[in-house]
């Protein structure tokens, strides 16, 4: 392949990614989300989450357009040799969202709360009645079921994303560049992606000092990191399914934290692994990757 034509599709990918999603979010998103109604609310919702599907579109539609076609489009799921990779992919994202919470609540003790008494509220202002007990014997099974069934529940719209990222972005900047400036771009525009989402309250609401900007920050910063994860497990398995059940598993498990904190956390800070504390499981995890690649000479020119 040309030196020139690896770069020229990259470009055509964000570009078209980019503009079907900002206009998806800004020209119909933004109309319905934060409704009180409950139809242009559940609407917003299934828009969300079709959204997430739009970086598989793209990758469609720039293998058309540059006539790249299929081949080796890393949807295979490549498991021999690679058993291990899957493991972190599926249970790496509960362990570290854990080890996150955990931490926050030793480094803020009056934030835990064992009664779960907002979640109890939160349950009660959609005519849900809990006990404490009753609502802890469901929070068990939850988790559990989050930590077994989420990355297959999440698979769908899941690979929407990390077919995209990890199965087409990922690959082709790492034709181009070592591990580490590679994580950081693609987790940067992963990052940018979801500006108009976090504007409008996604992830960090509308009510917090230096909105939208400080949010956007935050959530590139974010996508950074667990694109930094996400795309060493790619790369290892030359596939992008592990990136898949690792965002299914995220996406399943991020909340645990917040049950037991007294007022929902800051999703700057934690106990959601959104925050520089709840997130730390998985920022250590993304600097020994850095470590680990850059030491081995791993990926580069791969």
């Amino acid at each position: 392949m040309k030196e020139n034509e690896g770069v020229k599709r990259i470009l055509i990918y964000v570009g078209i990614t980019f503009l079907i999603t900002y206009l998806v979010e800004i020209c119909i998103l933004r109309n319905l989300i934060g409704s009180d109604d409950v139809v242009q609310n559940s609407i917003a919702q299934a828009v969300t989450m079709g959204v997430m599907l739009i970086p598989a579109l793209g990758v469609v539609i720039t293998r058309l357009v540059t006539h790249e076609g299929f081949a080796d489009a890393w949807i295979a799921p490549r498991m021999k040799g690679n058993i291990k990779y899957y493991l972190i992919a599926w249970f790496g994202p509960a362990v570290m969202t854990v080890i996150g919470a955990v931490i926050y609540f030793l480094i803020f003790p009056g934030e835990y709360d064992s009664q779960m008494s907002n979640a109890i509220q939160i349950y009660a202002d959609q005519g849900i009645q809990f006990t404490t007990q009753q609502l802890r014997i469901a929070t068990i099974s939850q988790l559990v079921t989050a930590v077994v069934i989420a990355p297959v529940l999440n698979c769908i719209t899941c690979f929407g994303e990390e077919w995209g990222w990890r199965g087409y972005l990922v690959p082709k900047l790492s034709e181009k560049m070592s591990f580490a400036p590679m994580a950081l771009i693609s987790g940067l525009i992963w990052g940018l992606w979801h500006a108009p989402l976090i504007a409008m309250g996604h992830n960090y609401g509308t009510d917090y000092a230096g909105a939208p900007y400080l949010g956007i920050l935050s959530m590139c910063i974010f996508c950074i990191v667990m694109g930094t994860i996400f795309s060493y497990l790619c790369l290892r398995t030359k596939s992008c399914i592990p990136g898949v059940i690792g965002h299914g598993a995220l996406n399943g498990f991020a909340q645990a934290g917040i049950i037991f904190s007294k007022d929902g956390g800051n999703p700057f800070i934690g106990p959601a692994p959104t925050g520089v504390i709840g997130g730390i499981g998985f920022i250590i995890a993304a600097c020994f990757i850095i470590f680990l690649v850059s030491k081995n000479n791993s990926f580069h020119n791969s």
